[in-house]
């Protein structure tokens, strides 16, 4: 028998008893789906006990709220429920809760956490003639057997929106004093009940409970409180009692326990399982459509873009612009063909017009350029035709063909003269220059000079971004967070805001609306943006981790519980999902292949070093590499096109591939690093070791966003939640908030614990060296730069390790190796600062074609960079271009040159030419 109390009328307990459970034999599989059962006996019509339309069905152990909902668990769940001996009720017991009921049931829940619900076994009463009952003699009278309680959490029944939970709940011995503990719970439900009446009596003191005319439950009108009890199901609540035979051992010599008979229950791992149903949730939740209200009210909509001219007027309009490019293009090749200046005060007689005229359509016609207008023409023609003539069918004879040419004809001739008359009457519009990067190469600009703290700078590039397109979500969102880095709120939110405006329903957007909320402490819009995130998304670990830190701050633990529940169970189905994926392959007969940052290139000779290398690939592929006993995978990347093809037209000796490079740089450095040697890594946004849990997830987001508020928090959690200390991946996302605080001492720490941890990462490395850079100590950091280009496996960011590793041997006048290493970054992402590296190093080895080949490559992705310039002009110089050399120190002196020693080289080189210099 199984009993419970709850609240009804007020703060009295009403007791809610489940008896008569039947014993199932094991390898007796219960039927799925089965019919509910009122808790009512002795019913003789056939099928009265069963609940009309209500059964039991089959769920998932992972879904449930209870304590063996594990992975690990299942396989014992599914033996003490099929193949061993287990007690089943499938009854479903309701009660009303009136208002106060309900407030006392949430008072409880709040203050407790667990409900105990108690289970005893109780021998069935027989009459016999003539002979007494044992249980008539008193002498056990109010005992009661195998006395044993489960705490049910009921913490999920105040998470806002949830109206049941259901679980299987282990059995423990009933201690008064370990039930208090827990539940606050003064008295048992069964014992008790046992001391007023006698034992012998039980039965029909439990029977007038059971019945549904109780006196104990009011009107109907009231809250519902269904109970059920079952093993896999919804709706009601079963106990399954595993046999005594258990594998499962307790020492109870160490701990002596009173109730000996209830120890059994944890000798034999016994759990009940049970299921708590309300008719309406007690902490209700905001409708989706109600949130999304509230954000509208908060982020008024963008207007519509104005509507984009079609139909004749646009066809008229594209035709004008054709007929404007074809005679620019054929005054073009008259100019080539005559030239531009005229004789005899531009006056030119009809025979020598005539003659020119000729002379150029022969020129037209001969080289194709006749033709080639004809088919940019043709388009806009048959738009025109199509759109202002509604001509899309072909003509029935041939003179209404003839007519309608005739008509489009001179159409076209009187829109091709106002064309020409506005061309003519207009003045030549400025022509924007040519623009050489794209939105990405701006974000890479812009995120390299936040690295090298140049804030001014990466504030353009993310300026330049939304001047070029206002309607990318993400241009928004960047520079929202490069504010946020900056303490610059208020212009954060107005980011993040407009980024909101332009697509509602983008979840980073909803994010990080609510973080900008939290930074400015206005929480109120902050739970409203984080539960819309949820509700617009549901299975992102990111919203829910992101709500339960909300919670967390305004200290609702409650609600904190459940937002990190329900972010790891969506962890937990996803690395399962995946689990299966490559379980999947594996039984396919495919190899599986591992990413293995553990795997130094060795030291040998060319011909045995056979291992491919990211830089080198152009098809984005894996590839699994030979003569290893490991598979090895490297992640190729596509190379940039013009950085490709300005490497080969540098210096063929860039066709060497990057073990090269490795092994030169290895020789100088004696061979292998020591791996105890101390090193590590700087601003990563990512890190290679895989995540698998919730907090470091939200960390890599948080990272990249600057909210530095949040990801505390998270580090915090993240360390509580591993068992076995602090990972490498936690030690090195530490140490990159100290460097952004620029607290160096504290970062030098973390990294040495993450090298200690795991001294084959690659960030951890290329961390180290960074803060050796930063620092100042370049020796260690050059060989932290070294090993990190070492490993098989690339650090996340390269593109900083290349940078700061070329600018290292630039200052050690290793020119060489710093022009290898700038153009592996430039083959890699390609930037003004990569070029100008192997500039530099290209005049430094006095390969004066190819260093100003570089520059000017630097120049087209930045002309506001002095040394660029500066670099130009003694290049120029060194050439003998008085002009361009004295044009390009002018502009190195007009964006303020702050290298001395370069301006003093600068003019020791024009003293030397004796020119450079326009002010001498």
């Amino acid at each position: 028998m199984v009993g419970l109390q709850v609240p009804t009328i007020g703060e009295k307990e009403y007791p809610l008893m489940f008896k008569n459970g039947t014993l199932k034999l094991g390898g007796e599989k219960e039927p799925i789906p089965r019919p509910k059962k009122w808790p009512i006996s002795n019913t003789v019509a056939p099928g009265a006990q069963n609940i009309p339309d209500s059964f039991i069905v089959g769920g998932p152990y992972e879904e449930e709220d209870g304590e063996l909902n594990k992975t690990e668990d299942r396989e014992n769940r599914i033996q003490a429920e099929t193949i061993k001996k287990r007690i089943v009720w499938d009854l479903e017991r309701r009660c009303y809760l009136d208002p106060a009921a309900v407030l006392s049931l949430q008072k409880r829940i709040a203050e407790c956490r667990y409900w105990p619900v108690e289970i005893t076994r109780v021998p069935v009463v027989t009459s016999t003639k003539g002979k007494s009952s044992k249980l008539d003699k008193g002498d056990d009278d109010g005992q009661i057997f195998f006395h044993g309680v489960a705490y049910v959490n009921m913490v999920p029944l105040l998470y806002p929106g949830v109206k049941r939970i259901r679980g299987a709940f282990r059995v423990f011995p009933y201690q008064d004093s370990e039930v208090f503990a827990k539940t606050k719970c003064q008295f048992s439900t069964l014992r008790d009940l046992g001391h007023q009446t006698n034992m012998n009596k039980l039965g029909p003191v439990i029977a007038a409970a059971s019945s549904p005319h109780s006196k104990a439950i009011p009107s109907r009108n009231q809250k519902e409180d269904k109970m059920a009890k079952e093993k896999d199901a919804p709706r009601k609540m079963s106990v399954t009692l595993k046999s005594q035979m258990s594998e499962i051992t307790i020492d109870t010599e160490a701990a002596p326990c009173q109730n000996l008979e209830g120890q059994q229950y944890v000798d034999a791992g016994t759990f009940l399982v049970m299921e708590i149903e309300l008719a309406k949730a007690l902490v209700p939740k905001r409708l989706p459509e109600e949130l999304a209200s509230r954000v509208k009210e908060m982020i008024s909509p963008r207007p519509q873009l104005p509507r984009r001219s079609a139909g004749a007027k646009k066809a008229v309009e594209d035709f004008h612009n054709q007929i404007t490019s074809i005679a620019g293009a054929i005054l073009d090749e008259y100019h080539e063909l005559f030239g531009k200046h005229l004789a005899d005060g531009g006056v030119i007689d009809h025979h020598t017009l005539e003659e020119q005229k000729c002379q150029l359509n022969y020129e037209l016609n001969s080289s194709g350029k006749y033709f080639a207008f004809k088919e940019q023409l043709k388009h806009a023609v048959v738009k025109i035709v199509r759109e202002k003539y509604l001509r899309t069918t072909a003509f029935n004879n041939l003179e209404q063909l003839q007519a309608f040419l005739s008509e489009l004809y001179v159409y076209l001739v009187d829109q091709m003269h106002v064309a020409l008359n506005q061309m003519v009457s207009q003045e030549h519009p400025v022509t924007a220059s040519p623009t050489f990067t794209s939105c990405e190469q701006l974000r890479l600009f812009a995120h390299e000079a936040e690295v090298n703290e140049d804030y001014a700078l990466a504030s353009v590039y993310y300026q330049e971004r939304l001047t070029r397109d206002r309607q990318i979500v993400q241009h928004w969102l960047d520079y929202g967070a490069f504010c946020l880095l900056m303490e610059e709120n208020i212009k954060a939110q107005e980011c993040f805001r407009e980024a909101l405006s332009l697509n509602p329903s983008h979840l980073h957007s909803l994010l990080l609306c609510g973080i900008i909320a939290v930074v400015m402490e206005h929480y109120e819009e902050a739970e409203i943006f984080f539960e819309d995130a949820t509700c617009l998304e549901p299975s992102s670990i990111l919203s829910w981790t992101l709500l339960g830190f909300f919670y967390e701050i305004q200290e609702n633990d409650i609600r904190m519980e459940m937002a990190f529940h329900e972010a790891n169970k969506l962890l937990k189905a996803r690395l399962a999902k995946e689990k299966n994926m490559t379980d999947t392959a594996e039984g396919g007969g495919k190899k599986p292949c591992s990413v293995s940052a553990t795997v130094l290139r060795p030291v040998t000779s060319p011909q045995e070093d056979t291992i491919p290398v990211p830089d080198e690939a152009l098809d984005g592929s894996l590839k699994e590499q030979p003569d290893s006993e490991e598979p090895v995978v490297t992640i190729q990347l596509p190379e940039d096109a013009a950085a490709v093809k300005l490497a080969k037209k540098i210096s063929p000796t860039i066709s060497r591939n990057k073990e090269t490079l490795q092994k030169e740089i290895k020789k100088t450095s004696g061979g292998a690093l020591d791996p105890s040697h101390p090193m590590a890594h700087v601003p990563i946004s990512g890190l290679s070791q895989p995540s698998h849990t919730i907090f470091m997830e939200t960390i890599h987001f948080l990272m990249k966003v600057n909210a530095l508020q949040f990801v505390h928090r998270a580090l915090a959690h993240e360390l509580l939640c591993q068992p076995e200390g602090p990972s490498c991946e936690y030690y090195l996302v530490l140490a990159q908030t100290h460097l952004l605080k620029r607290d160096f001492a504290k970062a030098e720490e973390c990294v040495r614990d993450a090298i200690q941890i795991d001294y084959l990462n690659p960030n951890a490395w290329a961390q180290k060296g960074h803060l050796c850079y930063l620092t100042g100590n370049l020796s260690e950091a050059k060989e932290c730069y070294e090993r990190t280009i070492s490993f098989v496996t690339d650090a996340s960011e390269m593109h900083f390790v290349y940078l700061r590793l070329g600018s290292i041997y630039l200052k050690e006048k290793e020119y060489d190796k710093a022009k290898r290493t700038y153009m592996l970054a430039c083959k890699k992402s390609s930037s003004c600062l990569t070029w100008l590296g192997v500039g530099i190093a290209c005049y430094r080895l006095k390969e004066m074609a190819e260093a100003e080949d570089a520059l000017s490559e630097a120049n087209a992705l930045n002309n506001n960079n002095a040394e660029v310039w500066a670099y130009l002009a003694l290049v120029c110089m060194q050439g003998g271009r008085q002009l361009e050399a004295e044009q390009s120190y002018k502009y190195a002196m007009k964006l303020e040159l702050k290298n001395e020693e370069l301006l003093q080289e600068i003019h020791e080189v024009q003293q030397m030419v004796g020119f450079g210099n326009p002010s001498f």
